[in-house]
């Protein structure tokens, strides 16, 4: 749940003060015209049946905000103010990370394709020729570079990066641990009622109602993401091999063998170095990497004018119908090959997260677009007179004077490409593990400037692993295409339904556009998936079942954590049962701060009982701590943690929601949690105070939950006036709650003053004083370890997957309290295993 990372600067740009439309109950809407201050949308189980209307609200207000009293301006983009030189440096650092993939797909696009499709003249030539660069035009330019990037979760690109974003505007995930004020972090920002709208809204409604779409939608992302990891092991496998297999045209005494060798050596050169980040790594590597495209273009030109020019005719499609009619299936079995030279596209959205929209855009529009067309308009120059040369197509076309450092560059530029989809690997095994997704694993950040910029060591380490095992058994450059191929569609479908959605659900675009969209975009893409899938028998199936077993991991995972916090959602303890046990929860109360850690983001959790049955005593002060990732990149830190009350004052016990969005950096040792945590416990508190002293007698009213109502009123110390949607938390009324002996004098209110006023401010000075005792008493971490055990009637496929898979990542990934660094002395751990 925290993950262990190096320090880093935070940053986002998230709108606090952006005016947008919300639902509002009609009854409400007097208030809202009163204060001018907004509600936000109705979330709670028990406002769903309420009749609802749209109306425009005043800037929006965090709940955050409101407690600290202050609303903060939006926050800086991590790229932005950048000096011309900085600019600079970062569109080295994109040619590095992001479109070395891409880049490096003239080594192996024709010789794959003319495999599969052999010449039989120079129209085949130009008929490939000009599917390959309509395909680059569509696929990369048009739906990645125009459509695809622009479906960001701010700067966040992937496959759960969209899911975020799905997520966060439809309550479409399955863990049940959604909260009104998660939605005030980001917003849902709807625009002027229009037909787009509205079919917005029944697009929201009918994913938040249907648990089967939301299943199908979570399965899609799962299988979307697992095609990410398969290309972080077929990108390297198939870059290092076409390049180091350059050899067999300059050296004729190199065989394969001899290939696999090297190959198998520059892969583990390129995972070792892997762990000094992307920003050290794609300085050095840009520059390196823009020397290949620059070589693309001189070889481009050179054979253009030495041998044919003719070829520019590839710019007419209607030569891609020529292709097809002289060859048939053979040109469609060639589809494979021609995909190839557009694998990258995904890594260039999955890498977002390293860089700016802008520079990723600008950087392949002007430059890597140019110079991959004219690099293969070269080939197919070199190519019309010699056709025998078909086998290796690039290599043979690079003029003898030049074939060792062209040679060498391309080494280079296959280790870049290589690093490109690991990046992007990283990034979204990131992501996947902050949604609850995948196990934890250690994950380091490279960089204290740019955020998200990540090494995961263990992921590193198997990639390396399999992608040797890969080349090992693989040799063949046709067999290891098509299984890139297979990976690399999977993933590109995945991202047309999701971003396609996004249209629907977020964008409101016309439907005409989307349906354009997704009827083209998805439509090519089963073409090409049918024409890889057609050769998965030669070899290619491997990567399938790699992917597979990746999808299961990540399936088993997230079945089990969702069992798992809905299980201790029905074991949590009820507070009938901690009235009746009084302020002294029926022990004996110790001074001293007990953290206990635990899912369960409402309720108190059924593992506490455990620690009040099996400990002699207990910490006279509790706070139920949450670490919980919601799906925004960034929780502003001010933001960071959400205090209620629990039961009475005299209780002392307090619930606190750590907010984390998965981008978010732990920097923090544990003194400086606790710091930060009792900092804002005392924000708390006094805000809690203030708001009482505002509260009159018809707006205040409690409630009904283990947790308690309060005001919707507030005053800033600017004068502004704001009504609130989720109130703050007050104690249960006096009237409506017996009221228990404090276990010190300290804890004793006055039931009867002649000053109000002066009484609460003595109230509000005692429980601080408390509360600082009990801080300079000690922290103790109170760690529940709850595992799950599948029922002895339960079916057998349930107990395979809880009692053994689930259980075997369970005890092998990296624990939350593992990531604190808390001394063996301030913690204590109790184990306890439900039946599910």
């Amino acid at each position: 749940m925290i993950e262990d990372e190096r320090d880093t600067e935070i940053g986002s740009s998230i709108d606090s003060t952006e005016s947008r439309w919300v639902f509002q109950e009609d009854e409400d809407v007097s208030e809202i015209d009163e204060f001018d201050a907004d509600l936000p949308m109705v979330d709670s189980e028990d406002e769903e049946n309420g009749e609802y209307r749209l109306i425009r609200t005043g800037p929006r207000i965090d709940s955050f905000d409101v407690e600290a009293l202050e609303v903060p301006g939006a926050h800086k983009n991590d790229y932005e103010d950048l000096s011309m030189g900085k600019r600079i440096v970062l569109i080295f650092q994109t040619l590095g990370v992001v479109f070395g993939d891409v880049g490096t797909s003239p080594l192996y696009t024709f010789s794959v394709m003319f495999r599969k499709a052999p010449i039989n003249g120079n129209e085949d030539i130009i008929g490939a020729l000009s599917l390959v660069l309509y395909t680059l035009i569509l696929i990369p330019l048009v739906k990645y570079i125009l459509v695809v990037l622009w479906a960001n979760d701010d700067g966040q690109g992937g496959t759960f990066a969209l899911y975020s974003l799905i997520c966060r505007h439809a309550k479409a995930s399955l863990l049940p641990n959604q909260l009104p004020s998660d939605s005030r972090i980001s917003g849902f920002r709807l625009k002027v009622p229009s037909p787009e709208l509205e079919r917005s809204l029944k697009i929201k409604e009918r994913l938040e109602t249907s648990l089967t779409l939301k299943k199908i939608l979570l399965l899609l992302v799962l299988a979307g993401t697992s095609m990410v990891i398969a290309n972080g092991v077929v990108t390297p496998a198939m870059s290092v091999l076409s390049s180091v297999g350059g050899l067999k045209v300059g050296v004729d005494a190199i065989k394969q063998d001899e290939v696999v060798m090297i190959s198998v050596a520059f892969l583990v050169i390129l995972f070792s170095v892997q762990k000094y980040g992307t920003s050290k790594m794609g300085l050095f590597v840009g520059p390196a990497l823009f020397i290949w495209f620059c070589s693309l273009v001189g070889i481009g030109i050179y054979n253009l004018i030495k041998y044919d020019s003719s070829v520019l005719r590839a710019f007419n499609p209607i030569y891609i119908y020529y292709f097809f009619a002289r060859n048939s299936t053979k040109a469609w079995y060639s589809l494979g090959g021609c995909l190839l030279c557009a694998t990258g596209s995904e890594a260039m959205f999955a890498d977002l997260c390293y860089f700016s929209i802008r520079s990723v855009q600008l950087t392949f529009v002007f430059l890597v677009l140019p110079c991959l067309m004219l690099g293969y308009l070269g080939q197919a120059a070199y190519l019309m007179e010699n056709h025998a040369d078909a086998g290796q197509a690039f290599f043979s076309s690079v003029p003898s004077g030049v074939f060792w450092p062209t040679l060498f560059i391309a080494n280079i530029a296959a280790l870049i490409a290589s690093r490109a989809m690991t990046t992007a690997t990283f990034s979204c095994i990131k992501q996947s593990t902050a949604l609850g997704c995948f196990p934890r694993l250690k994950i380091i950040h490279t960089s204290r400037k740019f955020m998200g910029q990540i090494y995961i060591p263990v992921l590193n380490w198997f990639l390396l692993a399999v992608s040797l095992v890969f080349v090992c058994s693989i040799s063949s450059i046709d067999e290891i295409g098509n299984a890139y191929g297979i990976a690399e569609v999977g993933v590109m479908m995945m991202t047309t339904i999701l971003v396609t959605l996004v249209m629907l659900l977020i964008w409101q675009i016309n439907i005409i556009i989307v349906l354009i969209f997704a009827v083209v975009f998805l439509g090519l893409e089963l073409i090409f998936f049918s024409s890889v899938l057609w050769s998965v028998t030669d070899g290619s199936w491997i990567i399938l079942v790699f992917a597979v077993i990746m999808f299961l991991i990540m399936f088993v995972w997230n079945y089990g954590s969702n069992l798992k916090y809905e299980t201790e959602v029905k074991q949590k303890l009820s507070t009938d049962l901690m009235r009746e046990l009084g302020c002294n929860l029926g022990t004996i109360r110790a001074p001293g701060i007990g953290l206990l850690y635990n899912e369960l983001v409402k309720g108190i959790p059924g593992i506490f009982g455990h620690f009040l049955t099996t400990l002699p005593a207990i910490h006279s002060m509790i706070i139920f701590v949450s670490i919980k990732y919601v799906p925004v990149p960034v929780v502003p830190q001010n933001e960071r943690f959400l205090f209620r009350r629990v039961c009475q004052k005299s209780y002392h016990i307090f619930r606190c929601i750590a907010r984390y969005g998965y981008k978010d950096v732990r920097k923090e040792n544990h003194q400086t949690f606790e710091q930060l945590l009792m900092e804002s416990l005392e924000k708390f508190i006094r805000r809690e105070a203030q708001e009482r002293s505002l509260e009159s007698d018809e707006d205040g009213d409690s409630n009904s939950e283990d947790e308690c109502s309060a005001s919707r009123v507030l005053v800033a110390p600017n004068g502004s006036v704001y009504s609130l949607g989720v109130p703050l938390l007050t104690d249960f009324t006096e009237t409506s709650i017996p009221i228990f002996e404090a276990t010190t004098a300290e804890d004793v209110e006055s039931q009867s003053s002649n000053h109000p006023v002066l009484d609460a401010e003595q109230s509000l000075e005692r429980e601080l004083s408390f509360i600082r005792k009990a801080k300079e008493s000690g922290v103790v971490y109170l760690v529940g370890h709850g595992d799950i055990r599948a029922r002895k009637d339960s079916w057998f496929l349930k107990k395979l997957l809880i009692n053994y898979f689930y259980a075997f990542l369970r005890k092998n990934c990296r624990r939350g309290i593992a990531n604190l660094s808390v001394p063996h002395s301030h913690l204590m751990q109790v184990g306890m295993t439900y039946m599910v």
